[in-house]
């Protein structure tokens, strides 16, 4: 594996401002009003000097002067004009999709799916590489590489405007002073490895647990923004969950809140991939669902979207086994969820991963009922279920928002990028 030169502090939520106890100095509030103003723009697609004052509580000069500095950084242009109500037309401000690019990558134990955004945050390529079941983290790293080579052969200009890669991990990504990133992931038996060794490429790496990068994504413009309280749940082969709380992702002491898929729901239940036994993983996974399967009888074929769609299609069609088998993955979740409900009192829970989107296309009502039935009544009357908004590729959709974070809140030109030959290795604490 290789090293890498960025040293990625822990990544801000979507919705983050600017942390610190000390008091904010002048140059702190402009970088918070640009922020902000940038941030506007890039979710509005097009708005006006006057909106973006009325949205971000500044002056319009203030604006002014600060769309003045995003159009000499490139990062944003004057996109036509609108007639005014009384007066002369009114300029429209719009990000400038060339003017930076972030990669998001959704990283797994089968290979890696790599996704390229110009600042509209729109996906302009895709890669994906690998595809063995229990790849090595060193194959892994492989496929990040082979990924990116893909999409800078294809896409020369982007790396110009490059601002970074972001990674969605599976498994614990902590942060330590320097501002180093070490993934721990305990289910796939990897040793603990420094992030900067996943990527040899000169470009900014950032890295958070890939529940958590779901949720960056839903807070930033999904089924979470404005919502203060939630829970982001992954359901694919490994089972995550990301907290909202007061509008912020947590992350706990060392970034390990969330934790879900490896909670314990049954006392020396089935064994777990992370060496425990009784996990949410366990019963909740997409392997543990098909084994349900097979177990009562069942003939299943792969073990992917379209095996547990086939599960579901059956249990449609009134097929009595694959309804028993639905009906107690439809209660465990429902108990699973209830227990969080009654922890955070969420205001919405929001359901994605490739197994939970294929949940919600037709068990919605029944996984909101089993979860309300099993949460007590106040808190269980008091959140709504719904299908996470960006749909299956949310995982690097919200690794992407990493670098866009960085970039909103650094000026361009402010990190140094160091070339390979003067990185220097991260240790594992």
């Amino acid at each position: 594996m290789r090293g890498s030169e960025h040293k990625a502090t822990r990544p801000a939520s979507a919705r983050g401002g600017m942390a610190g106890s000390a008091p904010a100095t002048v140059g702190d509030v402009r970088q918070r009003n640009r922020r902000h103003a940038l941030r506007s723009i890039i979710l509005s697609g097009q708005t006006t000097r006057a909106a973006i004052a009325q949205e971000c509580g500044l002056s319009v000069a203030s604006v002014t002067n600060l769309v003045s500095e995003l159009i000499n950084e490139g990062l944003v242009i004057e996109a036509g004009l609108i007639a005014s109500t009384g007066g002369r037309p009114v300029t429209l401000i719009a990000p400038n999709p060339a003017g930076a690019f972030m990669l998001g990558a959704d990283v797994g134990e089968r290979g890696v799916a790599v996704e390229l955004f110009d600042l509209s945050m729109t996906r302009i390529d895709r890669e994906f590489t690998g595809g063995t079941a229990g790849e090595p983290v060193e194959a892994i790293a492989r496929d990040l590489d082979d990924a990116l080579d893909a999409l800078k052969l294809r896409n020369p200009g982007a790396w110009d405007h490059m601002v970074g890669i972001g990674l969605g991990l599976p498994g614990v990504v902590e942060t330590d002073a320097q501002g180093h990133q070490v993934l721990y992931a305990q289910s796939l038996g990897w040793p603990p490895v420094p992030v900067e060794q996943l990527i040899s490429h000169d470009i900014p790496v950032f890295a958070e647990n890939g529940a958590k990068t779901l949720a960056m994504a839903e807070l930033w413009n999904g089924a979470a923004n404005g919502i203060d309280e939630a829970l982001v749940v992954l359901l694919g082969r490994g089972v995550g969950l990301g907290i909202v709380s007061g509008g912020e992702l947590a992350h706990g002491f060392m970034s390990s809140a969330g934790e879900w898929g490896h909670l314990k729901i049954a006392r020396n239940g089935r064994p777990c991939r992370c060496g425990g036994h009784g996990c949410v993983e366990a019963y909740l996974g997409a392997d543990a669902i098909l084994n349900d399967w097979r177990g009562a009888g069942a003939s299943v074929e792969g073990s992917g979207w379209r095996a547990i769609g086939e599960l579901l299609d059956a249990e449609q069609a009134g097929d009595p086994i694959a309804a028993a088998v639905v009906e107690d993955l439809v209660s465990t979740l429902g108990s699973a969820l209830g227990g969080l409900v009654n922890l955070t009192n969420p205001q919405r829970v929001i359901i994605g991963g490739w197994v939970g989107l294929r949940l919600m296309e037709t068990l919605a009502e029944r996984i909101s009922a089993a979860t309300r039935a099993e949460a007590l009544d106040r808190p269980g009357s008091q959140f709504e279920l719904v299908a996470c908004h960006f749909g299956g590729d949310t995982v690097a959709l919200g690794a992407a928002m990493m670098p866009l974070d960085s970039l909103l809140n650094e000026p361009r030109g402010t990190r140094p990028v160091l070339p390979a030959s003067e990185r220097s290795a991260a240790t594992v604490p």
